[in-house]
């Protein structure tokens, strides 16, 4: 039995597919969870989340900052983007079941010792509190009031975290941290959401979620995507695995060992997806 887990499809189903094929996957007795990020800007959002959908209990995916737009889209909250390719998804005559399974992903996990998220995490939190926070988001966005929630879900305020926070302030700060989160600005602890590009080329007083001095879940590896200008690193016990399929780079994913070292191998297929030569990092 083996474990991966995978950076961003964003609607790169034939990468997704020969990825799969090449770590010789086997959805009778291995396991792998998506890192955010299923759907948009690739040319097949649908037939990722089918064939996610086809692997029943063998696939998991994370909620990412594109599939949550996909809900508010689908309802009517928030308008389509031009660089946007979901109308696959949004005029499929399998559209209700899609959008439910999306609807039902995950947050954040904890598998094998490791938390997965698709962005990362704020530097006060626990890796217990990040999971607890997770839920109760994902129980606002599977309940009857479901829509309401997506209407007040998105906006950069409040950037900071507090524990006196109603909600919904916590449920927005808690999704833009675990979706959308990749610099921390030193200065007043709050979450930038403009500077996209690697560390060593952002302003000063910014610094990545995972090098924050004294961060409450290091000690637990962290795994995470959404960062595509960082690629394929290990900083400060945290794994980037967005190496930048949707942008010309590769989809790749991590076989997760059970000891040290805490994976065994990353595999890559180059994207876009034309033949595909697999690549191997042990």
């Amino acid at each position: 039995m083996a474990t991966y887990w995978i950076g961003d499809l964003q609607g790169c189903d034939l990468a997704l597919a020969r990825l799969l094929d090449t770590i010789a996957f086997d959805p009778a007795c291995d396991r792998l969870v998506v890192l955010g990020d299923a759907v948009n800007r690739g040319p097949g959002s649908a037939a990722c989340l089918r064939l996610l959908m086809r692997l029943g209990d063998a696939a998991q995916c994370l909620l990412g900052n594109h599939d949550l737009h996909l809900l508010a889209v689908a309802e009517g909250l928030r308008r389509a983007h031009r660089s946007d390719t979901l109308d696959d998804i949004l005029h499929a005559p399998d559209r209700e079941e899609l959008l439910q399974w999306v609807r039902q992903r995950p947050l954040a996990l904890f598998e094998q010792g490791w938390l997965l998220v698709h962005a990362g995490v704020l530097p006060q939190w626990t890796v217990q509190q990040t999971l607890k926070l997770a839920a109760e988001v994902e129980q606002q966005l599977r309940g009857p009031a479901s829509r309401s929630f997506l209407a007040d879900l998105f906006g950069n305020q409040p950037a900071g975290w507090s524990d006196e926070l109603p909600a919904p302030d916590r449920w927005r700060v808690t999704v833009n941290a675990l979706t959308r989160v990749r610099y921390i600005d030193t200065r007043n602890g709050s979450m930038d959401f403009h500077c996209k590009q690697a560390p060593g080329s952002a302003p000063r007083e910014l610094l990545p979620w995972y090098a924050i001095p004294g961060r409450a879940s290091l000690g637990t590896p962290i795994a995470f995507g959404h960062w595509s200008s960082l690629g394929l690193a290990w900083r400060h016990g945290a794994l980037c695995l967005d190496s930048g399929c949707l942008w010309g780079g590769s989809l790749s994913c991590v076989r997760v060992g059970d000891a040290q070292p805490r994976w065994l191998s990353v595999t890559s297929v180059p994207c876009p997806e034309q033949a595909c030569t697999a690549t191997n990092h042990v």
